[in-house]
């Protein structure tokens, strides 16, 4: 009974949300260990296989803060950056702006030392998958840009992207500024998504 009225009034694709929600067991594991996204172990797991936190970590795109939550246990310190308000969290700063605003820019330039970029970003999607890829790929590319401007030499740099014909173009304006360059699909993306990883480690200026 529950379900019909979550679902009542909402279209086909918001009630496959929801029933992607209700059954979903990484939204059941992130209320258990009080993680604000399921996404949080996509970043644990991406973690585990490439050893990328460490030091001062810059997470782009952040809220709700689960990738926050998770470089914080791992980083020094941790500025999670977003348009939107994120709940106050332990070892983390957070700085509400756009990262590609000059004003923001400034105000990261001054963190002496960064070591790991994160990026979890996703534009608002239309359905239509090249229009999608398109537009996460720009949202990759600018926080590639981004991260050649604070990264350290030997810092890391994670992205999401969506498959398609852009990718790799994208891995290979990445491979001569780092050492390593790995695809990623962690067990807590969803099957039929499209959405992969990309793990750069070894900055080199």
């Amino acid at each position: 009974m529950r379900k019909r009225v979550l679902n009542k009034g909402l279209s086909e694709s918001s009630k496959k949300w929801v029933q992607r929600q209700l059954t979903d067991v990484y939204v059941e594991k992130a209320k258990e260990y009080g993680y604000r996204s399921r996404a949080a172990f996509k970043l644990i797991e991406i973690n585990t296989r490439y050893d990328v936190l460490n030091g001062v970590c810059i997470d782009l795109g952040a809220a709700p803060g689960g990738w926050s939550q998770v470089a914080a246990k791992f980083c020094k310190r941790v500025y999670a950056v977003d348009l939107l308000q994120i709940d106050m969290l332990d070892n983390v700063e957070f700085i509400c702006g756009d990262f590609t605003n000059q004003s923001v820019v400034d105000k990261l330039l001054n963190i002496a030392r960064v070591d790991v970029v994160l990026s979890d970003m996703a534009p608002n999607t239309c359905g239509i998958k090249s229009t999608d890829h398109l537009r996460i790929m720009e949202l990759a590319r600018q926080a590639f840009d981004f991260a050649q401007m604070v990264l350290t030499d030997g810092g890391n740099f994670v992205t999401k992207i969506f498959q398609g014909v852009e990718e790799t173009d994208f891995v290979k304006t990445l491979k001569p500024r780092f050492k390593t360059v790995k695809y990623c699909k962690p067990s807590a993306s969803r099957r039929e998504s499209v959405e992969i990883y990309i793990v750069a480690k070894g900055f080199q200026k």
